[in-house]
């Protein structure tokens, strides 16, 4: 199973927004509201179409506290860029003012690490497994050194209380390597979204959630069947895990890792183009049917935004 997306939790919405459409050059393909807090955003930021593997979402929390990375977390987002691009990518952050360290090697790759406006933790790998990933051909980046997606993600975690075991046996990734307190899974050796570290960190604080933080990593399931299959299966484990959620454009389902992480497994389809064209993608607040007759109530409760497609359009 790879990645399907990492959700984190910003602070402030147009900064947010501003960094990852802006200095990262992501396309944002949808503006909508988290289904389970309708006053606040959800943002869905990746590829042209937002394909499963190059998302990355966000929840802003305007007067959200800061959380505290620690064990229990996704420590690290990783974004993938093309071999050749490093040297651009130290350009961009120095010219952009962003703080960043490296680059340094891991598993043969170089990565650049730095933070988000919120100190999320990110990361830049260039890698041979995008050389099929084709770019986004109309961000603010040059095509041929846009991000091409997730990279993968680094669990934190106090040992190793089960995490490698189910990662294996009911994610389906395979271990292919260890350095230091690292240890490698994948899904595939080329592609986007197809890594796991997990990194052990004997005695280190627990994190807790909060702007900065990652909330939960989704795994692609590419169907309704599989994902019912594993639901049975992490059923079988005892973990938890919840009733398939309707989150309109893939079906969901969540549950705690041994180590704490929360995990989502989401269904491949429908995609972001239930509800707007493929031109149109993330030009206005789109509300899923449940929220549609308060619209004008939810409009007036959520900050106002300068959307970056619909700027352009205007312009």
């Amino acid at each position: 199973m790879s990645i399907h997306h990492i959700t984190a939790i910003a602070g402030d919405p147009q900064r947010n927004l501003d960094f990852y459409t802006g200095t990262l050059g992501l396309r944002l393909v949808k503006v909508t509201v988290n289904f389970d807090d309708p006053g606040t955003y959800h943002f869905y930021l990746g590829d042209e179409l937002g394909r499963p593997g190059s998302i990355l979402t966000f929840f802003p929390w305007p007067r959200g506290r800061p959380g505290r990375h620690g064990t229990g977390q996704v420590g690290a987002v990783s974004l993938a860029i093309p071999p050749a691009s490093l040297g651009f990518w130290l350009e961009r952050l120095l010219s952009q003012g962003v703080k960043h360290e490296g680059p340094t090697r891991r598993f043969g790759e170089q990565v650049l690490e730095l933070g988000d406006p919120d100190g999320l933790l990110l990361e830049l790998v260039a890698s041979r497994r995008v050389s099929g990933v084709g770019p986004w051909e109309e961000g603010p980046v040059p095509a041929e050194h846009a991000v091409r997606g997730l990279y993968g993600a680094t669990i934190w975690e106090d040992g190793d209380k089960g995490t490698a075991g189910l990662l294996q046996a009911t994610m389906g990734l395979r271990p292919v390597g260890e350095e230091g307190n690292r240890l490698r899974f994948e899904s595939a050796s080329e592609g986007i979204g197809t890594v796991v570290d997990l990194r052990r960190t004997q005695g280190f604080w627990s994190g807790s959630g909060g702007v900065g933080t990652v909330h939960h990593v989704a795994f692609r399931s590419q169907s309704d069947q599989e994902q019912l299959a594993r639901r049975e299966e992490l059923e079988g484990l005892g973990l938890g895990v919840t009733p398939v959620l309707d989150r309109q454009y893939f079906r969901s389902i969540y549950f705690r890792e041994p180590g704490g992480v929360l995990f989502e497994i989401a269904t491949e389809a429908p995609g972001f183009a239930v509800d707007e064209s493929p031109a149109e993608l993330g030009t206005r607040l789109q509300l899923p049917p449940m929220y549609q007759a308060s619209r004008e109530q939810i409009e007036q409760s959520l900050p106002p935004l300068r959307l970056p497609l619909a700027a352009a359009r205007e312009g």
